[in-house]
């Protein structure tokens, strides 16, 4: 078969290019957001896979429900773009496609261990957001890489959050290590970014310049002293905790569309022993109304009360519309933020490894500082906050009429 490919220079960004036939076992891209990291980690694998004959590789994010509108589609999109697309066998169902010279491309999310034991010859591995995942999803992932084949390699995408988190602590915290080719980008090399991006970039430089060296110069740091402390990521059988007859099952829902994502969380309360059972969430942007209550009624929770932010007495009623009956909205009054926090920090919380975006908001949800004293403040920065916020609502009836008598520095740990 004669392909013309339409492959030009001119598609990548130059920054990456000394990148694109490195034989490092481990390639890391990291940096801000917007820096194109990951499409040229796409570019890059597309045309490995091209060049090796019935090669296999695996494209992973932690949750597989998240892998069709992001990684899946950049792969499609470049496929098109290389006039490739028509060449190639494309099963959506089971997200998988295959090339023309019989290399297969295979996506899946940790959260399905058993499909994933089932493939077998894995040559190269991908692994896009890899904050999402644990050293023990890494380790098992490395692992699994040990066909025959050449030049085997996983390569790992992420925007940098927490120290705290195990991409840091493995990547950065005693040099790079053996093998390994660390790539750090930012905005500044990404020559397709739209001129409203840059503005807004630059926008943030100004007012909120912490958040900046993280969310746009891809820094690693820990924002200041973080909100919640008391919790873990632990795997549990939340159906079996529940018959146990010492919890409730509570539900909150924070509303998002363009620029912030639509955050609902699934939880379990244990009142007497003061433990947090996170054992669900979606976080997604630009969900209209009725597709919110799609989600909810296809995870199965629509008869179920929740607790979603009053500020959109609109949108609750167009979802009740839509069969959410018992949908309902948070009280806001003075202080229920700092009350809120208050009250569910007298749990621990114990987050499900699937509830991956509930992890990173933990990991960076954090006080602010006051800019002359530099003292941190009572107040929470607007960032890492829309599971955590749908928790304090999910919440609400249990806090309802508990107040903080007095609001101190020490109360919040400060």
């Amino acid at each position: 078969m004669n392909i013309q490919l339409n492959i030009k220079k001119s598609y990548f960004n130059e920054a990456y290019l000394p990148y694109l036939n490195n034989t490092e076992r481990f390639t890391v891209f990291y940096g801000g957001a917007g820096s194109g990291k990951s499409v040229f980690a796409v570019q890059k694998l597309i045309l490995k896979m091209l060049k090796y004959p019935k090669r296999t590789l695996l494209v992973i994010r932690k949750v597989s429900a998240s892998l069709r509108d992001s990684i899946y589609q950049e792969f499609i999109t470049l496929l098109t773009k290389f006039g490739l697309i028509d060449y190639c066998k494309v099963l959506g169902s089971s997200m998988t496609i295959i090339l023309p010279n019989e290399a297969k491309i295979i996506f899946k999310g940790i959260d399905d261990p058993e499909k994933l034991k089932s493939i077998s010859g894995i040559d190269d591995i991908m692994i896009e957001e890899a904050t999402e995942l644990t050293l023990d999803d890494f380790t098992q992932l490395n692992l699994r890489l040990r066909s025959k084949a050449e030049n085997q390699q996983i390569t790992l995408c992420f925007n940098p959050v927490s120290k705290t988190n195990w991409c840091y602590k493995h990547w950065f915290e005693h040099g790079t290590p053996e093998n390994t080719a660390i790539v750090h980008t930012t905005w500044l090399h990404n020559k397709f970014l739209p001129q409203s991006y840059i503005d807004s970039l630059e926008q943030m430089r100004i007012s909120n310049p912490t958040y900046y060296k993280i969310y746009a110069e891809g820094q690693f740091a820990t924002l200041s002293k973080l909100v919640y402390e008391h919790w873990t990521v632990k795997d549990f059988d939340w159906k079996e905790i529940h018959r146990e007859g010492r919890t409730r099952a509570l539900f909150g829902l924070d509303f998002g569309y363009i620029n912030d994502p639509t955050a609902f969380i699934c939880t379990l309360v244990d009142e007497e022993r003061k433990r947090l059972y996170i054992f669900d969430e979606h976080y997604e942007k630009g969900l209209l109304n009725d597709e919110i209550a799609r989600v909810i009624q296809k995870k199965g929770y629509s008869k179920e009360i929740i607790t979603a932010d009053s500020a959109e007495q609109k949108s609750i009623e167009e979802i009740r519309k839509a069969g959410i009956q018992r949908i309902r909205p948070a009280r806001k009054g003075k202080d229920s933020v700092l009350n809120g926090i208050q009250y569910v920090n007298q749990y621990q919380i114990i987050v499900h490894p699937r509830c991956s975006n509930l992890k990173l908001e933990l990991e960076n949800y954090c006080w602010s500082k006051d800019k002359n004293t530099n003292e941190y403040t009572n107040k929470p920065v607007d960032e890492y906050n829309h599971l955590l916020d749908a928790l304090r609502y999910a919440l609400e009836e249990l806090s309802r009429g508990w107040k903080v008598k007095s609001i101190s520095r020490n109360m919040f740990g400060l």
